[in-house]
C-alpha cells in the first residue's frame, strides 16, 4: 500500500492503528488528526495534525490538498459531528471511509447500570445528597449544574482554562486510571457512591467500570 492515510483519532484504537500502518506500509504517508482537547497528547506515529477542519466542506478541502487516498474513521464513539463530516466529505470527495468505532461494553455479572439516554437524563437520575464520580469531558457537564444537592469528582488530563459550571465539586487533574484497582481507590478516597459513564467502549477506560463492580457501585451509564 501506498499513498496518504488521513486517520481521525484521539483514541487508543487509532494511536495503535497509526503504529501498524507505519510499520508494514512504510512507503505511505500516514496522518492521524486531533481535536486538539488535550493540551500535550502523546506522540503518535507518522505525522500529527492538531485542530478542526473547518466542517465537512474543510475536511474535503483538505482531503484534496494532501491528495489523501485513504479516510479512517477511528474517533471516539460519541464524536458524532467529526463522523458526520467525515461521511459527508467522503461523498463529496469520491474517497472510501473506513470506519473503526469500537463496540460498546457489555453488562457483566455483578454490575448495577442504570441506563439513559443523554447527560441531561443522568442528571435527572442522581439521589440528593450523593457523591458523584463524572467521568465526562469538561463539554459535557452543563446538564449537572442545577444538581447543587450533589458532591462530584470531576477527573481531567489538563486542568480546564475556566471554572467548572459544577456548585459543588471536587477537581482530579490525571489521566484515567488503568487498572480496577487504582480505580478502586480514587472512588474509596473522595467517597464515591455513584459513577456517571458514557458507554465508551474499549479498554482504556474501563477500570472505573470494574471498579464500580468491584464496590458494587451503581453506574449511570449513558447509551450511544
Amino acid at each position: 500500500m501506498s499513498g496518504t492515510v488521513l486517520i481521525l483519532g484521539g483514541t487508543r484504537e487509532a494511536a495503535a492503528l497509526a503504529e501498524t500502518l507505519t510499520r508494514t506500509h512504510p512507503r505511505s504517508r500516514v496522518i492521524t488528526a486531533l481535536a486538539g482537547r488535550t493540551r500535550e497528547p502523546r506522540p503518535l506515529a507518522g505525522e500529527t495534525r492538531i485542530g478542526g477542519f473547518g466542517g465537512a466542506e474543510g475536511l474535503a478541502a483538505y482531503l484534496r490538498a494532501e491528495r489523501v487516498t485513504r479516510l479512517i474513521d477511528a474517533t471516539h464513539p460519541y464524536a458524532h459531528r467529526i463522523s458526520a463530516n467525515a461521511e459527508a466529505a467522503a461523498a463529496m470527495t469520491g474517497i472510501e471511509l473506513e470506519k473503526r468505532i469500537r463496540p460498546p461494553w457489555r453488562r457483566q455479572p455483578g454490575d448495577t447500570w442504570i441506563d439513559v439516554g443523554s447527560e441531561a437524563e443522568a442528571a435527572r437520575a442522581i439521589p440528593a445528597g450523593a457523591r458523584v464520580f463524572l467521568a465526562l469531558g469538561r463539554q459535557h457537564l452543563a446538564p449537572f449544574a442545577r444538581r447543587a444537592d450533589v458532591h462530584f469528582v470531576v477527573r481531567m488530563i489538563d486542568p480546564p482554562p475556566a471554572p467548572l459550571p459544577l456548585p459543588r465539586h471536587d477537581l482530579v487533574v490525571g489521566r484515567p486510571g488503568t487498572t480496577a484497582a487504582g480505580e478502586v481507590a480514587l472512588l474509596r478516597a473522595h467517597r464515591i457512591d455513584r459513577l456517571v459513564s458514557r458507554n465508551s467502549g474499549g479498554t482504556g477506560a474501563y477500570a472505573k467500570i470494574a471498579a464500580a463492580r468491584t464496590l458494587q457501585m451503581p453506574v449511570i451509564m449513558i447509551g450511544r
